[in-house]
């Protein structure tokens, strides 16, 4: 007698805390903390077959990063980037300790227009399909 008990109180308990789980499961879900902060260390929109389209991330500084000019190293970047269907990135919006810079795509690669200012000095560059460069800098 006494285990049918027991198996009867087990049951009735059993059942409560099925029912708790269902209707905590119809609640609307509801954002831990201050649901104005979002963090994380990257941020991707994808489209409906996967693809990135666009991205917000921190690319680490890369000292053995040559550039055109013989400098070396590349400071720690904050990138956004709004990439099309082919996947280019068509915008590129980058900030960093030294400057910060734009870099808008044409329709064919490379066509490019690129602002920004790096240790203060600021400059301009009109790339067109044939590669043909128009740079303006002080």
């Amino acid at each position: 007698m006494k285990t049918q008990r027991w198996l009867t109180v087990l049951t009735a308990v059993n059942l409560t805390l099925l029912g708790l789980i269902a209707a905590h499961a119809l609640l609307p879900a509801r954002a831990a903390g201050d649901a104005s902060v979002l963090r994380a260390r990257a941020l991707e929109i994808v489209d409906e077959q996967g693809r990135v389209r666009a991205s917000l991330k921190v690319y680490p500084a890369d000292p053995a990063f040559r550039w055109e000019d013989g400098r070396r190293g590349y400071p720690e970047t904050v990138m956004l980037r709004l990439i099309t269907s082919d996947g280019r990135p068509n915008v590129k919006l980058a900030a960093k300790e030294d400057g910060a810079g734009i870099v808008l795509g044409g329709a064919s690669n490379p066509t490019y227009a690129a602002l920004g200012s790096d240790d203060g000095v600021p400059q301009l560059r009109l790339v067109d399909k044939d590669n043909k460069r128009l740079d303006i800098a002080p």
